[in-house]
């Protein structure tokens, strides 16, 4: 009876407890958590969490990618962890990126010892501004006629070869190399972060962009459209020495930080690594149509024979060396941009070639200046540098076969001689010699000796010191004569 008046006074001492358990339980539901209380990076920062990422299996860390491109310019301090690199440039500053070959021995041995294609592009982070790309450049191009987003430094770069710059891509540029040489590209980014914000009431950031590669080998038929490889970093770009102002005012904030929040942030590196990625959907418009020769806004430089045993540069068209008066104003920025007069591109933005033939040679000294106002003149007049010396020559058997028809009365009415002029710049028997091997479709080496017809027949050797003492315009018949030495030929001037 006892123990039964006891069994209720129990469970209402186990049921006392288990509601008092389940009401601190619920203590903390609804209650309002501080901005500070907790940070998921923190979180994620745990030990335990750690442990657990590193024990995932590594997808990127042991996979080596076959080219690297490192750009040399500091990665900012101010920079989390877990996100991506921030680099800051300066306007119009160059900056080398360096084309590393990490192949493995036996990797890729289809370009092994041949050319592969590097386009190199300006992009934008945000996606926001991605999509209205096409609007934001146009918008640039309108309010900086004639100036690019990105060039390339030639003069300062290692080892590209055909460097070239479509018109129509302001942010694009692409050249050749060999992946197997020491390959090192200087780029310029002439616009600013802030040139693209929504608001400009002073004080806003500058949007990120991006630098992206991609690396493509060539393809049965010698284009260059089979991709290789692609790899990006995200830049913010200030004017001549933000950059560094920047980059030392994040150095500055983070001394002051406490060493644990310090631990949360990255170390400023001194070079920035790309990072694999997609490739540009766009990739291959150059492949498509040829672009022309490179010419930057700010460094023009021709990049004729640049060309190697694997790749002849594609030629440009000469025809478009002659400005005509139908081309419209885009046609006569082209035309600007490929005769090196990139920087008066903006002076000239809405002429067309009839108002750029009209111009007088005063007016355009005075647009330009003496030396590119002369230069630019000359170009539009089509004028061509008279060479210092003309000679006419006619092959002996040509003209003795004309000769004896008219001796025998055939054809004497109709009877002329076809003489070929010969231009010479540099006066030497070499040039001579170049010049007259072009004329009989035959390699220089085949002719030994050149010799002038003199008094009583004698045969004088022509040297460079005869040769610059030729009038102008001379005419002489050409008659050959077997060498008796080796399988070449005597030339004799008559």
């Amino acid at each position: 009876m006892a123990w039964a008046l006891k069994l209720p006074l129990a469970d209402e001492v186990i049921e006392s407890g288990l509601v008092q358990d389940f009401d601190a339980s619920l203590s903390g539901i609804g209650q309002e958590l501080g901005a500070g209380a907790y940070s998921m990076s923190d979180v994620l920062a745990l030990p335990i969490f750690k442990q657990e990422e590193s024990n995932l299996p590594p997808d990127n860390d042991n996979k080596i990618l076959p080219f690297q491109y490192v750009l040399c310019a500091a990665t900012s301090p101010a920079v989390k962890l877990h996100d991506e690199t921030l680099t800051y440039l300066n306007q119009g500053q160059s900056y080398e990126i360096r084309m590393l070959d990490n192949r493995k021995m036996g990797e890729l041995p289809e370009i092994t010892g041949k050319m592969v294609k590097s386009i190199i592009r300006v992009v934008f982070h945000d996606r926001r501004l991605q999509y209205t790309e096409h609007q934001q450049l146009e918008g640039w191009r309108w309010n900086r006629p004639g100036d690019r987003i990105l060039d390339l430094d030639i003069p300062m770069s290692v080892g590209i070869v055909d460097p070239r710059a479509n018109p129509t891509q302001l942010n694009t540029v692409e050249f050749l190399w060999d992946p197997s040489k020491r390959t090192s590209v200087f780029i310029q980014v002439h616009c600013i972060s802030t040139e693209f914000t929504m608001r400009k009431h002073g004080g806003e950031k500058g949007v990120p962009f991006r630098i992206q590669i991609d690396t493509f080998k060539e393809n049965e038929a010698g284009d260059y459209t089979e991709h290789l490889h692609s790899a990006s970093c995200q830049i913010k770009v200030f004017k001549p020495k933000g950059a560094d102002r920047k980059q030392k005012t994040d150095r500055e904030k983070m001394e002051k930080r406490a060493p644990q929040e310090k631990e949360k942030y990255q170390p400023s590196y001194e070079t920035t690594i790309l990072t694999e990625c997609s490739p540009w959907p766009e990739a291959t418009y150059v492949n498509n149509s040829p672009s022309p020769g490179f010419s930057s806004t700010h460094n023009s430089y021709p990049t004729e024979g640049n060309g190697s045993p694997n790749h002849q540069p594609e030629p440009v068209a000469q025809v478009a060396d002659n400005l005509v008066p139908t081309a419209t104003p885009q046609e006569a920025q082209q035309w600007l941009h490929r005769n090196r007069f990139s920087p008066f591109c903006r002076l000239f933005t809405n002429f067309s070639g009839a108002d750029l033939l009209k111009l007088t040679r005063e007016d355009v000294i005075q647009i330009c200046g003496p030396a590119d106002g002369i230069r630019l003149f000359n170009s539009l007049k089509g004028r061509v540098v008279r060479p210092r010396l003309t000679i006419y020559v006619c092959q002996e058997s040509q003209q003795a076969r004309d000769q004896q028809k008219h001796e025998n009365g055939d054809g004497a009415s109709n009877t002329f001689f076809v003489y070929h002029a010969i231009y010479l710049e540099d006066l030497t028997a070499i040039e001579l010699t170049e010049k007259l091997a072009q004329l009989f479709n035959i390699s220089p080496r085949q002719i030994s000796q050149i010799f002038k017809q003199g008094p009583t027949g004698i045969h004088v050797l022509v040297s460079d010191e005869m040769i610059q003492n030729f009038q102008d315009e001379m005419c002489f018949v050409l008659d050959t004569m077997k060498a008796e030495t080796n399988d070449g030929y005597h030339i004799i001037l008559k």
